[in-house]
């Protein structure tokens, strides 16, 4: 278990919590750190838990039975995900990997349970949570299909900044060319050249270590 204090510091849904319902979430919450390339889901898991990026870069992902592997979603600190599994009581549909060394907060599937069926703040939380990540995977779709390789890195990074799903992301974000590649689902190169168009157009500015956006709408419509 975490203190309440701890909980505020890396979720920021708790803020909107009552006390009492802060320190019974803090009390199901532990931490772990994982390495770089770690899968800290396989596609099929069984888990009893809910997860929140603390510290790092993570990388939710799937593939065919061809082989080919399809990005799903970018998860920078901040982020928190795999609900919509344990509502369903389902196994996990997607891999999780440590893009580089992160550290996770978990909450046990009886706490979760405990919030969704009590707390009026976490369900509008949830609600909110459930509806954007839709509306990134119907995004997902268009990116896969029809945009070029630069429109797939400005998406990618438009969704890296979304306000909902990753309020903490600020106004920069350490990131580095090949991680971003990986998230938009195109070579280290044509990431250089990508991000080379874009900070032309004024709508990102690149640093040694990485990038920060200008234009958050212009880059969700890039490609249209």
């Amino acid at each position: 278990m975490i203190s309440s204090e701890r909980l505020l510091q890396i979720a920021f849904w708790a803020r909107d919590l009552s006390p009492a319902e802060v320190e019974r979430a803090a009390r199901g919450v532990t931490e772990k750190t994982w390495e770089a390339g770690a899968y800290i889901i396989h596609r099929g898991d069984k888990l009893d838990a809910w997860s929140g990026v603390v510290s790092g870069l993570l990388k939710m992902s799937t593939g065919s039975i061809s082989g080919k592997a399809v990005t799903l979603a970018g998860l920078p600190t901040g982020a928190w995900f795999g609900e919509g599994s344990l509502i369903k009581n389902e196994a996990r549909m997607y891999d999780i990997v440590a893009l580089r060394d992160s550290r996770i907060a978990s909450m046990n599937r009886a706490t979760f349970v405990w919030l969704y069926e009590n707390s009026v703040a976490f369900n509008r939380f949830l609600v909110r949570q459930f509806n954007e990540r839709l509306g990134q995977f119907i995004a997902l779709v268009e990116h896969d299909r029809i945009l070029d390789a630069t429109a797939r890195v400005a998406r990618s990074i438009a969704w890296l900044f979304n306000p909902v799903l990753n309020p903490l992301a600020g106004s920069s974000l350490k990131i580095s060319q090949e991680e971003l590649g990986l998230l938009a689902g195109v070579s280290r190169q044509a990431t250089n050249r990508a991000l080379k168009d874009l900070e032309g157009e004024g709508l990102i500015a690149q640093s040694n270590d990485g990038v920060a956006p200008r234009d958050l709408a212009a880059l969700s419509r890039y490609g249209e």
